[in-house]
This record gives structure tokens, sequence and C-alpha cells, in this order.
């Protein structure tokens, strides 16, 4: 038997998981690391990356009751644009800087205005360009902390971190450096003159040696590293890619015409496309950054099931979900005049403006938790069509959207998005989407697949659909011209 050993390393916590080659979960064990927030800025210690990793691996393959000889390959995914400054020895030289962090919005204007040929990835040139992406965050560090980023050895992400104390090279995912980094593959690979342009140039010389496509083989655990794992160095180590991203393997979306939609603590929303599309409102297209010859167009809600998690420290939580989605699922659409803006940490598409806030529009006194609860759901719900419009006047429409990550274990929270997007919602049989999506590439990497499509055909499966309940969709039709309306009006404000 063969069996792959996966990692997800999220916002919150990492998971491991092992499984076998029809891609069956055999085990899984997860490990939660402490986030550092402060008003635009969030930031972890990457050494927990490292004992989470080794954890949550241990745990997993304990759990699955599996011999370690017989794991072949190890595949992850993890957050992308979380940026490290690292030492020689691979050591941090400072907290690393999360996904999520807008900190750079400054600088996120300095590389909209250089109008490198480049910045096609962001709204056709049109901008805005996100502070959350990689250039960004790595010129602020040049602005901000130039004797950090001068020691700096690699700046580089999460993904490369692991990667590094698992083989000791340094390889960047070209899943990662295509989608946030501006590298294109077809046109010259790393974006020089942006770089240049900025002052910026020592970051190509600080990015990893080389850039591997998912699926693709960067080497075999070291032998520190095998020893704490407790693994052969044989174990092959397979490219990942940032989690959204592998997620669309594991959802099964490869095809043209398909919707992807992996949920967490952020929602990203993907189709797939034979020829480049952009448009403003919209991210990329990347080319082969997941699939060899096919585009990926992006869009994306920076903080979605964080608002959850917010609502719970809130209250002083943990709330009580079970309780909450009853009462909310008797409220009828719109939650009795309450509408939330989702902005919570800035919005990334289709506006792109990392100034701008969350809102709660329309409160009374007579508005309970689990009004603010339902009403939340309908705000990431409303965020998410504003994407899904934006796509289609860029001319890519899909027809249903497959679903995965947190909100699939809420079935009110998928109905939710099948009524106010207006258009089916697929659930696959396993929704941890980056986990089942890094086992389809380990399965590639250790040879058992040719193709990362041929992976799919066997570790991917079919789950249920959630069709649009026609009486919903015509009142949330209504109640999304008043939250379209809200950006603008609180901009006014926020500025």
């Amino acid at each position: 038997m063969a069996y792959f050993l996966t990692a997800d390393g999220g916002t919150e916590s990492l998971r491991a998981r092992v499984y076998d080659l029809a891609g069956g979960c055999l085990g899984t064990c997860a490990v939660p690391y402490k986030t550092d927030f402060k008003p635009g800025r969030v930031e972890q210690n990457p050494e927990d990356w490292w004992s989470n990793f080794i954890t949550a691996a241990r745990g997993a393959i304990r759990e699955a009751g599996v011999d370690p000889a017989q794991i072949e390959a190890i595949c992850y995914a993890t957050t992308c644009c979380t940026v490290v400054a690292l030492d020689d020895n691979g050591r941090a030289l400072r907290p690393a800087i999360m996904w999520m962090d807008v900190r750079a919005h400054d600088e996120a204007q300095a590389v909209l205005d250089t109008g490198d040929a480049a910045l096609k990835l962001n709204g056709a040139g049109q901008g805005p360009v996100s502070a959350e992406w990689m250039i960004p965050k790595a010129l602020w560090l040049k602005r901000n902390e130039p004797e950090v980023f001068a020691k700096a050895h690699r700046i580089c992400e999460y993904q490369d971190f692991i990667t590094h104390r698992l083989t000791g090279e340094w390889a960047a995912s070209l899943d990662n450096a295509g989608l946030r980094w501006h590298y294109r593959s077809r046109e010259g690979g790393w974006a020089s003159s942006l770089l240049a342009a900025l002052d910026l140039s020592e970051l190509e010389e600080k990015s990893p040696d080389r850039v591997v496509a998912p699926g693709d083989v960067v080497g075999t655990l070291t032998a520190a590293a095998a020893n704490e794992l407790g693994l052969s160095t044989k174990v092959k180590v397979v490219q990942g890619g940032a989690d959204a991203l592998i997620g669309m393997i594991g959802l099964g979306v490869y095809k043209p015409g398909q919707l992807a939609m992996i949920t967490g603590s952020s929602h990203l929303q993907f189709g797939v496309t034979e020829a480049p599309i952009h448009a403003p409102g919209v991210w990329g297209s990347y080319a082969d950054i997941v699939y060899p010859d096919r585009y990926i167009v992006e869009g994306g809600q920076t903080s979605t099931g964080s608002i959850i998690n917010w609502l719970s420290r809130l209250t002083g939580g943990p709330l009580d979900f079970d309780e909450l989605n009853r009462k909310a699922l008797a409220l009828e659409p719109g939650c009795e005049g309450l509408i939330v803006q989702d902005h919570f940490q800035g919005n990334r598409t289709p506006h792109t403006d990392p100034l701008s806030r969350g809102a709660l529009v329309g409160l009374t006194l007579g508005h309970e938790l689990h009004h603010i609860f339902r009403a939340v759901m309908e705000g990431i719900g409303f965020g998410t069509r504003s994407i899904l419009e934006a796509f289609k006047s860029a001319g890519y429409e899909g027809t249903e959207m497959t679903v995965g990550g947190g909100a699939t274990a809420s079935d009110l929270w998928l109905q939710i998005h099948a009524d106010t997007a207006g258009i089916p919602v697929r659930v696959p049989a396993s929704p941890d989407a980056p986990s089942t999506g890094s086992a389809v590439l380990a399965g590639v990497g250790a040879g058992h697949f040719a193709t990362i499509d041929e992976g799919i055909g066997e570790m991917v499966h079919e789950g249920r659909l959630i069709e649009p309940i026609a009486a919903n969709v015509a009142q949330y039709d209504e109640i999304y011209a008043r939250y379209a309306a809200l950006y603008p009006a609180l901009k006014k404000v926020l500025s």
C-alpha cells in the first residue's frame, strides 16, 4: 500500500492528514498556534509552524495506524503571502507578516504607480494592488526595517520555510510565485523591471533559488527532518502551494467554466480558463500556477470565517453553534433589517481597498445574537456575489460553485451562499480541499498518476448539491442592492 502525508498550514492551526491512493483520509491531527492581532497588522512565529508540523504529522500517522515505511511522499498547502525574513540558517529574523496583514498599503500604491507590465494581473493594470501581496510587504520591510531586510538571506513564504526545513532546499512554489509575486512563467520569470522601479532588485537575490510547479518533486527528507518525523530519508517532498489554490484540486475544479470557493478564515473564489482574462475588479488570470496550459481567474474576501471567530471572542465564546443555527434558520432573509459589510480586515476584491472596514447597519434593540450571526453569513454571501458579478463582467460565468472548507459545516451557510449567489452549491465527499489536493499532488509526485487531472479522477469524489430557493433568491436580490450601496457610502465616512 502507498500512503501520503499532507499538511494544511492555515491561519489558526496546522492540520496534518494521512491519505491512501483512493483519496481516503485515514488519520488527522490539528495543532493550533498563536496569532498576534493589531489594527491592520497580523503576525505569527515561524518556529510554531515547524513544531506544529512535527506534532501534527506524528499524530496523524499514529491515528492512521499505518506503517511509516509505507508513506511515500509529503505535500502541503499553506497560507500565501505570509512573508518571512530568514537568515542563512533558515531562522526567522522577525515574526512572519501574515497574509491578512495590510500594513503595506502605501507600498501597494507605490507598486501600482510604477505602471509596470506585470501589473496586468491587478485588474488589467488598473489596480488596485493589494497590501496583502508579497512585493508590497517586502518593500515595507526595506523601508521600515532596513536592518532586517539587509540581513535577510531569504525573504520568502510559509510554504518555502517548511520546504527548507524538510529538504534543505530553497524552492518556491510556482503557485505562490505566480499568484502573489508577479512571477510570470511564460514571460521571463521574476518581475525584474517592477523590482528595479521600486529600488527593490535585491528581493530577486533573496528569493528561493528555484521555482517548482505543484506536483513536481522538490527533494527528499533530510536526515534531521526524517528523524523528527519518524520517517525515511527516501520520502519525497512534493511541491504544493497556496492553500486555496491547492484546494481547487481537492474540489475537483479543473475544467474551464467551473467555479471553486475555498472557505475558512477568508473566502477565495476561482475559475479555470483556457485563455487569459484581465479585467477591473478581478485578479489574474495566472498562467500554469495549478494546471499546465490553463489559467486561473481569482476573487477573494479577506475576512469571512474570521468574523465568526471575532463574534465568538466578542461574546466571551465559545458560541453554541447548534442553537445559533437553529434560531438563525427561523429568521427571514434580511435579519429584520440588519446588514453586515464584511470588510473587517479590508476588501480584497472587487474593490481591493485595505482601508475599508466592516459595519453592522440597521441595528435595533430588538436584534439578538442570532440576528447578528445570520447577518454576518448573509454579508459574506453578498461579498461572494459581488465577486461573481465581477467575474461575469469580465466574461467568466459559472453555473454552479463547488465549496470546500469551514463553511461546509453549516447547512444554513451553504444555503445562504446558494441563495445570495443564485446558483447551486456543490460540496464534494471530502470538503477538506487543501489536504485532498495535496494528497493528489503527492500521488502525482510519487509516480502513481501521470497528471493532476488523472489524480483528481481517482481521489476526488462527488458529494451533495444545494439548490437555491427561488423565494429567497428574490428577497436577496433586493437586499443585495442595499449591501452594494454600503461600500461607497461608508468610504466617504472612513476616508
